[in-house]
């Protein structure tokens, strides 16, 4: 197996759980109706509360911005662990899953919570278990093979 360089496994990971996440998410948002920049704005309303959503494309935009930054600060702390913890990139399945609820329940308990989001988190059966299912595999499992790619062969 080739050694990636970790900048490599951060912009690779994070860019592809970036784009499955999201993809994920806007396909879920327009079964239920919402289009894609409606979602996106809701990403941005993060930062920017209710407004985002008088923001139009810009906005929109901007949702998009933050979402593939965040999958980047993730990618980033997941290949910063597996530097202390070599079993994360031998078993990247497992640990891609794990890490994807990690993330999933940070993102729902902590950083929503925390930020300008405007709405109150909700747990809705359906929507949560998938949203659970996309973090596992979606999310998590990209970030950790790309990162096992940047490890290979490093003790």
């Amino acid at each position: 197996m080739k050694q990636r360089s970790g900048l490599w496994a951060v912009a690779v990971g994070g860019s592809i759980a970036g784009a499955l996440d999201i993809l994920f998410a806007v396909s879920f948002a327009a079964y239920r109706g919402t289009p894609p920049s409606g979602l996106l704005q809701t990403v941005a309303s993060g930062v920017l509360d209710k407004k985002a959503f008088a923001g139009g494309s810009p906005v929109a935009a901007l949702g998009l911005l933050l979402h593939f930054v965040m999958s980047f600060v993730w990618a980033s702390l997941f290949l910063m662990a597996s530097r202390q913890f070599r079993m994360l990139v031998e078993r990247p399945l497992l640990s891609g899953i794990l890490f994807g609820i990690v993330v999933f329940l940070t993102m729902r308990l902590v950083v929503l919570p925390l930020s300008a989001f405007p709405f109150p988190m909700s747990f809705k059966p359906l929507a949560t278990a998938l949203d659970l299912l996309s973090h596992m595999f979606l999310f998590g499992v990209p970030i950790a093979w790309a990162s096992r790619q940047a490890r290979a062969g490093v003790p």
